[in-house]
């Protein structure tokens, strides 16, 4: 039985630990998307650290649909914030690619989230910050980040949990429903994420706890994606060399 309770509580803890060890006096770098796992990690950091070391930062990538839920967090919380529109920059890069090289689908797709990576470590290095990773562990589970994009960051208070995990700890934060059990998008195709997926968090997240999936084919797909995606997690490989 997940006590969310005990592990809120618990990885409040880790945070000022990390803070402790790693940024005493530092102020967490939170990019805010309005759905429940940045919303979850704003509101830990703000437990842990108060609001007033807590900093958010809004990037929509020219017009935002659900730029409200991201401004409702912030003000919930009431934390110090910035918005960055990276539509400009990420224009400007696609514009600067060789004209004899085809940009593909996935180029395009993958490009803002880095680029927004790079927002939240501009802001952090003039703000005195850590910059927070917002990921959580089915996405991870399936390689469902982009590399050195939301993937990256300094410190990861959810990684280690599942979707149904990390909303039940939004609950006992006390955030908004609206935001806790916002139905999640990509913010890239305009899909949401179990279109893309093709299976649900909930059969993703029962798997990753219990190793059941009622479906073989559904299995089969999540066990592929995710060894596909190890190499996110791990890492970079490098040459072992041994002075002689």
């Amino acid at each position: 039985m997940f006590d969310a309770v005990k592990v809120k509580n618990e990885c409040v803890e880790w945070i000022r630990g990390f803070f402790e060890k790693n940024g005493r006096g530092c102020n967490a770098i939170v990019g805010i998307s309005g759905g429940k796992d940045s919303s979850v990690v704003a509101a830990l950091c703000v437990e842990a650290l108060g609001r007033d070391r807590v900093i958010g930062v809004l990037m929509p990538c020219g017009e935002q649909h659900d730029i409200d839920c991201a401004r409702l967090l912030v003000d919930f919380l009431g934390i110090k914030n910035y918005t960055v529109n990276i539509k400009e920059a990420v224009d400007g890069l696609l514009r600067a690619m060789p004209e004899n090289m085809e940009i593909t689908a996935q180029t395009k797709i993958n490009l803002p989230p880095r680029i927004r990576m790079s927002a939240l470590y501009a802001i952090g290095q003039s703000n005195n910050g850590r910059v927070a990773n917002t990921c959580n562990l089915s996405e991870d589970w399936v390689g469902y980040a982009t590399r050195y994009g939301d993937a990256a960051g300094d410190f990861s208070p959810c990684s280690q949990l599942t979707v149904a995990e990390v909303k039940e700890i939004g609950r006992v934060l006390g955030l908004p429903s609206s935001l806790v059990e916002k139905t999640p998008i990509d913010g890239l195709c305009g899909k949401t994420d179990e279109d893309n997926l093709g299976f649900t968090y909930a059969v993703l997240d029962k798997y990753i706890r219990t190793g059941i999936c009622d479906d073989a084919d559904t299995k089969a797909k999540i066990d592929d994606m995710h060894r596909k995606s190890l190499f996110k997690l791990e890492m970079m490989p490098c040459f072992k060399y041994t002075a002689e």
